[in-house]
């Protein structure tokens, strides 16, 4: 069977990024290595996800209860995959985007605004404290690097460099064009994945090396007492989060998934398609999950080797000084500079896909309460360009008034733990109501999505316990 178009159309040669359109129908590769050209969404995920969840909130988790919850990591960062994937499904089934999708979820208010509207808003504010400190992040290691003016950790130094940071995202990402964003991106992704290596495998000639026991003895299966917190943390901010498993669905739409397979005409040659490019998602979402699990080890193993025996853990303004001390009383002075220029790759790829990302969902948002017309292209990119200079400036603000970046992390990390409830029950609803049962996924991926669905509704539900002020375990 031959494409309807025997090129994929770019972005800047459609009509909508959010439209299908029969005429821009692609039939999809079939295997890894024809798929690989059409990678995309995924890479940005991982950009988004190491970040915040791995450098500073998991390496600080491993600090606080060692080894012993490293098979937690894994776990955490694997069984939450295929409710991003179900939710992609949807996605590439009918062509709209995630807070369409989760304004559908009943109870409506007044017939027209789901519920989850009204708790996205709550944990929105939330979550914002987290990209603060994100903000945070790159502004101490850049400050670390070149002090501008007088102390590093000083507050001249810090707030040149939160300007200077603030101006040139803006003058980077104020386009919103997805193919800068996911070519930037990935080389973002090639140099924290180099980094990360480093990171796992440098300590192995320091004097804080771990040993194949000490990896052992994390997967034991076990919570010691008095770490459940630290183990739900960790379930709820490393991998793929709520934030991250709706914007999934913006890249998939923007790489052109949806747009490739085309409307559902009810033919089987859509079902064809369709399911094709849900494969190519799959593989995409594979990439991803490989790229942030491994970093995400290799941080915790940070914490958990070298901070931990030692009773550190990295706090407020001196987090990335605590950090970065473990090579340089080691190696040397270089190897702290080089574990800056790695943490403003790492800390900098989450703030640079996340300014884009909250610019989609925000603008998804307003257009639920009829603010915004989602489908006017015209309109939806002026507020995608405002948000974009709206966000790091508000960002870079909260830290500068907080400056403590790891319990800014954690906030935000428990926001996303709350609201991941949430998303699973919006991916129950529209896998019912909405998505194509002929592109549905089979017995293996189902078995995989019931145990991320009672895994994820267990968390989501001691987090907001939590929140609430009630202690369990």
């Amino acid at each position: 069977m031959t494409s309807t178009a025997a090129v994929p159309k770019g972005p800047l040669e459609i009509k909508d990024e959010y439209t299908l359109d029969p005429a821009d129908v692609v039939e999809p590769p079939r295997g890894w290595r024809a798929s690989m050209r059409y990678f995309g969404p995924g890479l940005l995920l991982s950009a988004a996800i190491v970040g915040s969840g791995e450098l500073i909130a998991t390496t600080a988790l491993g600090a606080e209860a060692g080894f012993a919850i490293l098979w937690m990591v894994v776990i955490s960062t694997f069984v939450k995959v295929a409710v991003q994937m179900e939710f992609a499904r949807w996605t590439i089934s009918t062509g709209q985007p995630a807070m369409t999708g989760l304004n559908k979820v009943p109870p409506l208010i007044g017939g027209r605004w789901s519920w989850t509207n009204i708790l996205w808003g709550v944990v929105f504010i939330g979550k914002q404290m987290q990209y603060g400190g994100i903000v945070g992040g790159v502004v101490l290691a850049l400050s670390m690097l070149w002090p501008i003016v007088g102390d590093p950790m000083g507050f001249p130094s810090l707030v040149i460099w939160t300007a200077v940071l603030t101006a040139v995202t803006i003058a980077v990402l104020y386009k919103n064009n997805y193919a800068r964003i996911e070519s930037i991106g990935t080389l973002m992704v090639a140099g924290f994945t180099i980094f990360t290596v480093a990171v796992a495998f440098g300590l192995l000639w320091t004097p804080f090396a771990y040993t194949v026991s000490d990896v052992a003895s994390g997967f034991s299966f076990l919570i010691p007492a008095g770490a459940i917190g630290a183990a739900v943390a960790m379930f709820g901010i490393s991998g793929v989060g709520s934030d991250e498993i709706l914007i999934y669905n913006y890249w998939c739409l923007e790489k052109g998934y949806a747009r490739f397979a085309g409307p559902n005409d009810g033919s089987e040659a859509w079902v064809d398609r369709a399911n094709g490019w849900i494969k190519v998602m799959y593989k995409d979402a594979a990439v991803s999950w490989v790229v942030y699990t491994f970093a995400t080890v290799a941080f915790f193993t940070m914490g958990a080797a070298v901070l931990h025996p030692q009773g550190l853990v990295p706090a407020g303004n001196e987090m990335l000084v605590t950090l970065s001390s473990m090579y340089t009383d080691a190696v040397g002075e270089w190897s702290g500079t080089v574990f800056l220029i790695g943490a403003i790759l790492v800390l900098g790829s989450t703030y640079y896909a996340t300014i884009p990302s909250y610019a989609r969902l925000f603008t998804n948002y307003m257009a639920n309460f009829g603010l915004v017309d989602w489908n006017n292209r015209k309109q939806r990119l002026t507020w995608l360009k405002v948000l974009t200079v709206i966000y790091p400036i508000v960002w870079g603000l909260e830290f500068l008034f907080m400056q403590n970046p790891v319990w800014m992390v954690q906030i935000g990390g428990i926001a996303s733990g709350i609201f991941l409830l949430v998303v699973v029950t919006a991916v129950i609803f529209l896998r019912k109501t909405e998505t194509d049962p002929r592109v549905r996924g089979g017995k293996l991926f189902n078995v995989l999505l019931t145990i991320s669905v009672v895994a994820i509704g267990l968390v989501a539900i001691y987090s907001t316990a939590t929140a609430l002020g009630f202690k369990i375990g």
